[in-house]
């Protein structure tokens, strides 16, 4: 009896050894053929190959340049106060006006101050008249001198009267002076050219000197500046490129979405210190502005030209992606796969990057589908472009279609114009089916 439990337990016992065994022998065939395939030959979901578009890796001249945020800024941005207080009697701008300088602006009641200055030059006269009556004494004095007919004393003391009235005139031509300036204040020039804003006060309103809102701002708007920044780390390429180029650096600037040119213009100014708190250092630009194209205080995109590398390696900036590895690019190999290049990424150039390092001449990197490759995947190369352009050409031609036949069915329209409206509609209504129904 114990001899056949021993049995059935070394029966039970092989079986279970033999099953382990098997599921052993199953994973490592599973790890050694499943796994590297979906490491390494992974083919994206289904086992479908990944269709991603490539460009070359070329060897070519690589102008530099920096991109950075900048905000337009007006030359000169005036405003305008009145330098005395009266009430503004005459406006002679429109809002938004171009003005020139010296340009008439506004003017005030003069009548205070063309009074003031008829009291000045009263004063001035009168004592003109005292002082032209002091140098006659004065000569007939020193004639009686020579005569010895009066004491010097007398004499002495006509010469000061006389230097008294002197005094006395030239302050009073000093008081006719400023009278005429108040008077000139009373009307109001253009300090500087530029577009005249928004007119904060009208005609008929008492202004004063002291008013906070002036009388109308005047911005200069050409030429124009444009305000950017760039990063710490990059001030010592753009002060090298500032020498190399004797500080005539092209600076371009775009609109906000980055895809049109607006204007082109020079660098004008680094700043003299960092910014502590953002890590950058301030540039200013100068523009041509005779369009207009560019507003005081609007948002562009800066690029600054650094000049240029000759006979360097280039891919397009989308290729490169940044991992564990650091920089790196997917290449396309001839067997329809990809593999993982690290590269070293040197400066921007327009839509393309400059590799120090990490590939050659004639290579191809994936450019879209990033998202879906890995180390080995397959792929399949699929020109997108070629795709939009034959969609677009298709809809052409159903469209030329479609009007072909709407201008068919005009003309059948017309030869049957003697039958009832009803009769006029059906014809209609059928080509309108035949239209739907027709192949796109």
């Amino acid at each position: 009896m114990s001899d056949s439990k021993n049995k059935f337990s070394r029966g039970v016992r092989y079986v279970v050894t033999t099953a382990v065994v098997v599921g052993v022998v199953a994973g490592i065939w599973w790890i050694t053929h499943k796994q590297p395939s979906a490491q390494g030959g992974w083919q994206g979901k289904n086992g479908m190959a990944v269709a991603v578009g490539v460009a070359p890796v070329v060897r070519q001249d690589a102008p530099l340049q920096m991109a950075a945020l900048g905000t337009v800024n007006s030359t000169y941005t005036v405003t305008v106060h009145s330098r005395v207080d009266g009430q503004l009697q005459k406006v002679h701008f429109t809002e938004g006006q171009q003005v020139k300088e010296g340009q008439l602006l506004a003017e005030l009641d003069p009548r205070p101050y063309q009074a003031a200055l008829t009291q000045a030059e009263g004063q001035l006269l009168r004592d003109q008249a005292l002082l032209k009556n002091a140098q006659l004494d004065l000569q007939r004095y020193r004639q009686l001198l020579a005569q010895n007919s009066i004491a010097k004393q007398q004499v002495d003391t006509q010469e000061a009267l006389e230097q008294q009235y002197q005094g006395t005139v030239k302050n009073d031509q000093g008081l006719v002076d400023n009278a005429k300036l108040q008077l000139s204040y009373s009307r109001i020039t253009a300090p500087v050219s530029g577009r005249v804003g928004l007119r904060p006060v009208d005609p008929g309103n008492i202004v004063h000197a002291s008013d906070a809102s002036g009388v109308v701002v005047i911005t200069q708007i050409d030429p124009i500046n444009v305000l950017f920044s760039v990063p710490e780390t990059s001030l010592t390429n753009v002060l090298s490129a500032s020498q190399d180029a004797k500080g005539r650096l092209k600076v371009e600037v775009w609109d906000r979405d980055n895809s049109h040119k607006i204007a082109d213009g020079m660098l004008l100014a680094i700043d003299n210190q960092l910014n502590t708190a953002t890590g950058t250092v301030n540039l200013k630009a100068k523009f041509s502005n005779e369009k207009q194209a560019l507003f005081p205080n609007q948002f562009v995109n800066v690029h600054l030209q650094l000049g240029s590398r000759t006979n360097v390696v280039t891919v397009p900036t989308a290729a490169i992606q940044l991992g564990k590895v650091g920089s790196y690019v997917y290449t396309v190999n001839e067997d329809s796969t990809v593999s993982i290049s690290k590269i070293v990424p040197g400066p921007v150039s327009g839509d393309n990057t400059i590799v120090e390092s990490g590939l050659q001449p004639g290579q191809k990197v994936v450019i879209d589908g990033l998202d879906k490759l890995r180390d080995g995947a397959k792929i399949k190369l699929v020109d997108r472009n070629a795709k939009t352009d034959a969609g677009a050409g298709a809809g052409a031609a159903a469209g030329a279609g479609e009007g072909s036949r709407g201008q068919h069915n005009r003309h059948k329209g017309d030869a049957s114009s003697a039958s009832s409206a009803a009769s006029v509609s059906a014809p209609a209504s059928a080509s309108a089916s035949a239209s739907a129904s027709a192949p796109n």
